[in-house]
């Protein structure tokens, strides 16, 4: 994998009633990743399925003027406590309609219907795009290698959205 010409500060969000930074493979997959395509880690939290926590965190990032993308990992099922979309979605100034769909046919490939399970969203707030994954690492896995990280890539043609984050 060649490295981006210009590196983004990312921000990572584990969303978890169960799992620490210690043993977040999620979190450490989507860091790892993000490190070895040349971008910056700007900061990483994990939060319990709270809707109010998850949009303080995100929020606070959003308005950081130094972080252009934001990675949140988990919430994204169907138990009681999946929160993340209620949570982020209204934070979002654009949604990236077609992310959701997009993530749900690749991962089709991998673990056939029981992609419907999973409620991926992406959107733009205040020139920050936010990626809401599924909490498996292969699911992160699949989202990173096969949808955001060419995106997140300013030399990726016919277009990313690098040109929207970076003023």
């Amino acid at each position: 994998m060649s490295l981006v010409t210009q590196p983004l500060n990312i921000a990572v969000l584990t969303i978890s009633d169960t799992r620490t930074l210690d043993n977040d493979k999620s979190g450490d997959y989507l860091t790892q990743a993000l490190r070895e395509a040349g971008h910056h880690l700007a900061d990483r939290a994990l939060v319990k399925d709270d809707i109010y926590q998850q949009r303080a965190i995100v929020s606070n990032w959003i308005a950081d003027k130094n972080i252009q993308a934001i990675v949140v990992t988990g919430g994204t099922g169907f138990t009681h406590r999946d929160s993340t979309p209620e949570a982020i979605r209204v934070l979002f100034d654009k949604e990236v309609d077609g992310f959701g769909e997009l993530f749900r046919q690749v991962s089709y490939e991998e673990i056939g219907t029981s992609t419907i399970q999973s409620r991926a969203l992406a959107g733009f707030a205040n020139n920050t795009v936010i990626f809401c994954l599924p909490g498996s690492t292969g699911a992160c896995r699949t989202a990173w290698e096969k949808i955001i990280a060419s995106q997140l890539d300013a030399d990726f043609k016919p277009c990313n959205f690098v040109k929207h984050l970076v003023s």
